[in-house]
């Protein structure tokens, strides 16, 4: 049995006051990429230079405008493309430029020598301040833990009147939700003061969930106490940096942004140490979803997933929200039902919503397609088959055919796995199209007879190689061409039961689609024909012989 009483909870301080849950997300927050640090780190093949400046690129194309690069004093590669951005002039003017360094002078110094050139970074120091590094790594007081916070800020103040830029702190307390509550804000505001925002800018005070230990409430707790306690809120960026841990990245990012986070900082994709960092591709999704303007250009999700696995040498999971091959699909036959319908109810409503089940967000706004959103196997039913026909192919299958065909795309299923929309049109064509056995039909005239209400019908086919032209009358074409193919074959006693018609598509080649529903009266076995032309007349006369065959034998 595993041994659970080794584990204690996280201690969580009571905050009544909390305003959070009542609140919306109403606009995007700052997004800071740390995918070419914080997603570098963690590869098991770091991005090279090459590498490191495609994915660069990829983020001004996404909108960023605050980028880490990097740890450059502490690595050559980090420092030789920081200089390589410089001296090919890659950095837009409205973009941050945002590297980190640990508060030791030498690191600084190598910092500050990396960004000459730059016009806007963001420098962003940082020491750990939890009671267990405390005690358990450094071995030091609180008093000693705060003097290297305000140490590292006296040294980034003393150096700033040498760097031509426009230059803004960053500050965070590492493993801020694992420190007490007033200790982090007892040395957050000891760097302000040291800082006094010499560079005129306000400061970013960043909060990390460095390690996600407890719910993500409690995080929301901790940064509205923070928000609330700032000494000049109003000159402070408050910003969270997000891990994944237990699971909950994105759960705790937007929740902290309730509790009054201005800055959200992490990667694409979720790449980071251990589980990673959050995943700002979904964040800014959901917030797209509920008619938030990210402010991201994120379009086309699929060309984001090429750099990001080039570059990465990392796959995305088929199931990764938005981005996964799969989340787009379907293979419960209830669901495939409810998005068919769902889609057809939307287009009747027209009111400018996306509102269809199992699809909350319109794959064709992150450049995803239709075709592939219902996945055929032995596990659907009827309902997706009929969806992929209408959606790929035109053919809206009538209710009481589509069980049906379903039942051959089953068995079919069943041998085969996972059915692609191309078999499946293969096979109806097989069934209902292409069937010229016994019964070929070859041409009809039909004209109204002397009574209105009659209609004549003179119909050449085939019958088993024979040709038979011959004619009838009925109460409307359909009943009139099988009156004529009745009085040629002796013993065929058939009823129409049914028929519905479509266009297939629009404009002046429009092909019509017409369905059958006939009864074999003698068998009582009930089948369905289904016929094209640009004809509706001669389409429905083609979907009658097509019944007539499938009557005629089972199709395999």
């Amino acid at each position: 049995m595993m041994n659970y009483k080794k584990y204690k909870p996280v201690p969580i301080e009571e905050f009544k006051e909390r305003t959070w849950p009542d609140r919306k997300i109403l606009r995007a927050p700052q997004w800071c990429s740390v995918d070419l640090r914080d997603g570098n780190q963690a590869l098991v093949e770091p991005m090279n230079v090459e590498e490191k400046m495609e994915f660069f690129d990829l983020l001004l194309k996404l909108g960023f405008k605050e980028i880490e690069i990097g740890f450059p004093a502490a690595s050559q590669i980090e420092f030789d493309f920081l200089r390589k951005l410089v001296e090919e002039d890659r950095i837009p003017d409205d973009v941050r430029v945002q590297v980190l360094t640990q508060c030791r002078e030498h690191l600084i110094d190598r910092t500050f020598e990396a960004i000459e050139g730059i016009p806007n970074v963001v420098f962003h120091i940082y020491n750990s301040t939890s009671t267990l590094q405390r005690e358990a790594v450094f071995h030091m007081s609180r008093e000693e833990i705060k003097r290297i916070a305000v140490e590292g800020t006296e040294m980034v103040k003393k150096r700033l009147s040498r760097y031509k830029g426009n230059l803004v702190l960053e500050y965070s307390p590492e493993s801020f939700m694992g420190t007490e509550l007033e200790y982090a804000l007892d040395v957050c505001t000891a760097v302000q003061d040291a800082w006094d925002y010499a560079s005129g800018d306000k400061i970013i005070m960043n909060l990390p969930n460095t390690v996600e230990q407890t719910t993500p409430n409690v995080y929301a707790d901790q940064i509205e106490w923070m928000s609330r306690s700032f000494k000049d809120r109003d000159k402070v960026v408050l910003s969270i940096h997000p891990h994944n841990d237990r699971g909950c990245g994105v759960a705790a990012t937007e929740l902290a942004l309730l509790a009054g986070a201005d800055r959200v900082e992490g990667t694409l994709l979720g790449n980071g140490e251990r589980t990673g960092n959050v995943d700002i591709l979904t964040v800014a999704y959901n917030m797209f979803s509920q008619g938030v303007n990210p402010k991201l250009n994120l379009e086309n999700i699929n060309d984001i997933i090429e750099v990001y696995e080039r570059c990465c040498k990392m796959r995305v999971d088929p199931r990764h929200p938005y981005a996964g091959k799969l989340v787009f699909t379907a293979f419960s036959g209830s669901h495939q039902d409810a998005i068919k319908k769902g889609i057809r109810y939307m287009e009747d409503r027209d009111d400018g919503y996306w509102e269809v089940p199992y699809l909350p967000i319109d794959p064709t706004d992150l450049g995803r397609k239709y075709e592939p959103i219902v996945r055929i196997n032995s596990q659907s039913g009827k309902g997706g088959v009929a969806f992929v026909m209408e959606q790929s192919y035109g053919y809206s299958l009538p209710k009481e055919m589509q069980r049906e065909f379903a039942d051959v795309i089953q068995k079919l299923s069943e041998e085969r796995g996972e059915i692609a929309p191309s078999v499946i049109m293969d096979n109806f064509r097989a069934q209902y199209l292409e069937l010229t056995w016994p019964y070929e039909f070859l041409k009809a005239k039909i004209s109204e007879g002397e009574d209105n209400d009659m209609t004549e019908a003179v119909v050449t086919f085939k019958y088993q190689g024979i040709e038979h032209t011959t004619e009838a009358v009925g109460n409307g074409p359909v009943d009139a061409v099988r009156n004529a193919v009745v009085s040629q074959i002796e013993g065929l006693v058939v009823t129409v039961n049914n028929y519905w018609e479509h266009a297939l598509s629009e404009g002046s080649h429009a092909k019509a689609a017409a369905y059958i529903e006939m009864r074999d009266d003698k068998t009582s076995r009930v089948t369905f024909g289904v016929g094209v032309s640009g004809n509706i007349t001669r389409a429905t006369i083609r979907a009658m012989f097509s019944a007539l065959n499938r009557l005629a034998g089972p199709i395999e």
